[in-house]
């Protein structure tokens, strides 16, 4: 088998399996049955790095505490924690000073027999991810086509767990591609606001930060999300959580999309009209995105 050349750039591209050896980044690390790309039965979690020395897996707790929720959430084995943070650190120990770099944990129902399997994979941030923090993006809203309490009372549906079936989500991505835009904003039966395809969503009103609620929705917990309104908090800024249609995102302050990687993003465009930027709000909320 020919090998495919890896990205290049400062950050050297690295894949490790859970409990084993790092092997040749691009190296077959699942069997053909594992449940993880036969049927999308597992968890993930990926991570901003950011070049040392020291580097910095940003939130790394964070992320694997909401990796331990959402492998609960599937009946997984509960991730052992310090093979995980061992796992990380031997994949970013050598991310160069102003570098940044993407860390995906991936953990699997694996194959029957054989229990769970455990990887991570180390990137380049993607261009199109400096992109977006530069230029913010467009963004167009697509129906979930499910009620916005439809998870409260189904916990089968998986609400709120980062699963590995993500089809929907790049179909959106997709979708919202065909219609000009950048990203799409996922909203309920009703025609209330929930997510971003890839992240939370967030707005500023009245001198508030605001965001989908969780509980019920559906809606996956931000690491990002959370880490901003704590800082939000601490400097006196109110924050909450509202279900609200589009139409009130368009007459906001600004609007942001947030996600570890990307970061606090400016949302420029709304269904094809334009939304306020406020540039120093942003930059407080990317300061408080770092923690």
């Amino acid at each position: 088998m020919t090998s495919a050349p890896a990205p290049t750039g400062p950050v050297r591209a690295r894949t490790a399996v859970l409990g084993g050896a790092e092997v040749p980044w691009d190296a077959p690390v699942a069997a053909a049955d594992d449940a993880g790309p036969a049927r999308g039965d597992g968890v993930f979690e990926t991570a901003l790095v950011l070049g040392g020395p020291p580097v910095r897996v940003v939130h790394l707790d964070a992320h694997l505490d909401r990796l331990t929720r959402s492998a609960l959430a599937l009946d997984l084995p509960e991730p052992e924690r310090p093979a995980w943070e061992e796992l990380a650190a031997r994949l970013t120990g050598e991310v160069p000073a102003g570098a940044e770099a993407v860390l995906r944990l991936t953990l699997t129902r694996g194959v029957p027999g054989r229990g769970p399997t455990g990887l991570a994979t180390l990137r380049p941030v993607p261009a199109g991810v400096l992109r977006a923090r530069a230029d913010g993006v467009r963004v167009v809203s697509l129906t979930r086509g499910t009620p916005a309490r439809a998870h409260a009372a189904a916990p089968w549906l998986l609400g709120g767990a980062k699963v590995l079936s993500y089809a929907l989500h790049t179909a959106a991505l997709r979708e919202a591609a065909r219609r000009g835009a950048h990203d799409a904003l996922l909203t309920s039966a009703e025609g209330l606001v929930l997510e971003g395809a890839t992240s939370s969503v967030v707005w500023a009103t009245g001198g508030r930060l605001l965001t989908a609620p969780v509980d019920g929705t559906g809606v996956l917990p931000g690491t990002t999300q959370r880490v901003v309104f704590a800082g939000a908090a601490a400097a006196g800024v109110p924050t909450g959580a509202e279900l609200v249609p589009p139409r009130r995102l368009r007459a906001a302050d600004a609007v942001w999309l947030t996600s570890s990687v990307r970061g606090v993003v400016e949302v420029t465009h709304l269904d094809g009209e334009p939304v306020a930027r406020r540039p120093e709000l942003t930059t407080r909320l990317r300061a408080w995105a770092l923690g």
